[in-house]
Order: structure tokens, then sequence, then C-alpha cells
């Protein structure tokens, strides 16, 4: 793990969320679904590195989730795998129909959604 790897990650995170914003004021709610989905693998993918952890090779958000919220022993963050399951599974959606199949989102779920990311993220 490289302090580097770990900054990169959150860069590009960080870059993510601000095509949200761009895809969110289009009307792009498909793109904007997998901008948070990106986001937020990458953002947890940079925490089990600062954990000292390689992140596995999966795009699978709930699984990152998982595997961070055991080696941290953390139940707020289990809590909350729990209590957003749908929207973790809509990110899921977003990433595979990203790559294989037109899917659409609304804007209440995209929204719904960035709040979780939102509450994540601050988590820590």
């Amino acid at each position: 793990m490289s302090k580097s790897e770990v900054e990169s990650l959150r860069k590009r995170s960080r870059e993510y969320m601000e095509t949200y914003q761009f895809h969110l004021s289009k009307n792009m709610y498909a793109l904007a679904m997998f901008d948070l989905e990106q986001a937020l693998q990458l953002y947890v993918k940079a925490k089990l590195l600062e954990e000292g952890v390689l992140y596995p090779k999966t795009h699978n958000v709930r699984r990152l989730l998982e595997l961070l919220a055991e080696i941290r022993n953390d139940g707020t963050l289990k809590k909350m795998i729990k209590d957003y399951a749908v929207e973790l599974k809509l990110l899921e959606e977003a990433y595979i129909a990203s790559r294989y199949v037109a899917t659409e989102f609304k804007k209440d779920e995209v929204l719904r959604v960035e709040k979780v990311v939102n509450k994540v993220v601050k988590h820590g």
C-alpha cells in the first residue's frame, strides 16, 4: 500500500462525484448513478488500503463495504449496509447496466442513493 495510491483513489472518487453533479444537472440519471457507484467503490478501496488491506478484485460495493466493516469491527457500518441494502443494490445494478444492459433510473432513486453514499463517506 502506498500513500500515493490511496490519494489517487480518493482523487478519482471526488472526480466521480463532480461528474455525478454534471450528469444529474443534465437529467442523465443512469450516468449519474454509475458515477455514484464509482465514487463509492473507489472511496471504499482507498479506505481498505489505509487499513493495510489489499482490496479484492471485485466491483461489488456491498462486498467491499462488508469487508471494511469486518476489518474495522464497525457495527455502525454493518448497520448501514443492512439498512441501505436497496440503495446498494441500485448501485450494483448501475455498474452492471453501464457495461451490459440499458437500465434507466429515476431522479428520486438517484437522490436516495446519493444520500447513502454521502452518509458512508461522512462515516469514514
